[in-house]
């Protein structure tokens, strides 16, 4: 099953060991964001050994793109993301991080071998004149975290006008809850925007002996948790996925001393733009009670990731591909969660989608994203090596 059949997927089988190696090396020593040195530098001496490949350096900070074709007819832009997390890995694998306090644990070693293999098969067709069109392989940095000016890769990238001349974007993602032999795709919204409120709320602090002399923050916060934590039950429809969710609260030096301030700190998701301003203007509002009660209060959100936006049409195309070369796989038809994918920016720009990819391994552990144990069955980078190749073959081939 796993085979598929035509000559992409053949050609992709045949690159198993090449696509190990590199997602091995790649995730034995991975970098944080927009600190991809030595995985860029690997991604481009690759792409400069496929002919007819140019390729650019230090796009966006650390981004890598390689071109294939001349300039004429449609251009499919393929990204892979590059960065690892500051998770410690625990695994005994003997290609486990030799980085201490840096780990590949979403996938990202397994996306940039996928793409690698992608380019190694699409050289081939173009060196043989068996492929019209025109491929860029974007090799993104900083999916996970933003810099200093607030900006993550993908952001970078657009603005260094990687998508200028593109008419489609393609991505995957590994899917660790499903095994290999699945594909997982949503039309339209289908991954939350992710924006982060931090809320300072002042009071007169004093003594712990006589809270009736001043202002307490710790009281006043209490009505901001309640309304907080209503918004999404009370204020946002039950049919709109949306989630608000304090992750930090921080006040006070000492058990006999008020405090003069509560910091508060959280997250915001939600799938569809409108709800996304309805749930930024529910959480101010919900500080200002504490305006009402006497204190004062300082409050900002910073904007992260767009809805991910599907686009339906490119959607079709992945699962045409699908069902020619992989006609046993299983499909599921469901929306990706309520976790952010800066490959949004992209999609907002130009017809695009993501794919998440089964790569579970057949061991019954279960080793989620972000998780000091992720792992991958290798045997799905073939396969979505095929999968990106084939649909963007295709595209270049029929419009």
């Amino acid at each position: 099953m796993l085979r598929g059949t035509g000559e992409t997927a053949k050609q992709a089988m045949d690159l198993l060991p090449q696509l190990v190696a590199w997602r091995r090396q790649i995730h034995a020593y991975p970098e944080l964001s927009f600190r991809e040195f030595e995985t860029a530098r690997l991604v481009s001496e690759v792409l400069a050994r496929i002919p007819g490949m140019t390729v650019e350096t230090e796009v966006g900070v650390t981004g890598v793109v390689g071109r294939l074709g001349n300039g004429d007819g449609p251009t499919v832009a393929l990204r892979a993301d590059m960065d690892a997390l500051p998770i410690q890995e625990v695994t005994d694998r003997s290609y486990r991080s030799q980085n201490p306090g840096v780990m590949h644990a979403c996938g990202h070693d397994a996306h940039i071998a996928i793409l690698l293999g992608v380019a190694r098969i699409l050289g081939e067709m173009f060196e043989g004149g068996r492929c019209p069109g025109n491929i860029k392989f974007i090799f993104q940095p900083a999916e996970e975290y933003t810099g200093a000016d607030g900006k993550s890769g993908a952001v970078h990238m657009v603005e260094a006008g990687v998508l200028e001349d593109v008419d489609m974007a393609l991505a995957l993602h590994m899917a660790p809850e499903w095994p290999v032999g699945t594909i997982q795709i949503h039309d339209g919204y289908s991954m939350a925007s992710v924006d982060t409120f931090h809320g300072t709320i002042y009071g007169t602090g004093g003594h712990g002996a006589y809270p009736h002399r001043g202002t307490d923050p710790t009281f006043l916060m209490v009505p901001v948790l309640q309304a907080l934590h209503g918004i999404v039950s009370r204020r946002v429809s039950p049919l709109q996925p949306a989630a608000v969710s304090v992750g930090q609260i921080h006040a006070g030096t000492a058990s006999n001393v008020i405090p003069s301030e509560v910091f508060l700190q959280g997250t915001i998701r939600s799938y569809h733009p409108q709800i996304r301003e309805q749930l930024i203007e529910e959480v101010e509002r919900a500080f200002t009670l504490a305006r009402q009660l006497g204190g004062e209060i300082h409050f900002q959100v910073d904007r992260g990731e767009p809805v991910l936006y599907n686009e339906p049409q490119v959607n079709q195309r992945i699962l045409e591909t699908v069902r020619t070369i992989y006609p046993d796989f299983h499909v599921v038809k469901e929306p990706f969660g309520m976790a952010g994918e800066d490959f949004s920016y992209m999609t907002d720009k130009v017809a695009g989608a993501m794919f998440f990819l089964g790569c579970a391994l057949p061991d019954g552990v279960s080793r989620e994203l972000h998780t000091p144990i992720f792992d991958v069955d290798e045997r799905c980078l073939p396969v979505g090596a095929a999968i990106m190749a084939e649909t963007a073959i295709r595209y270049l081939k029929n419009g």
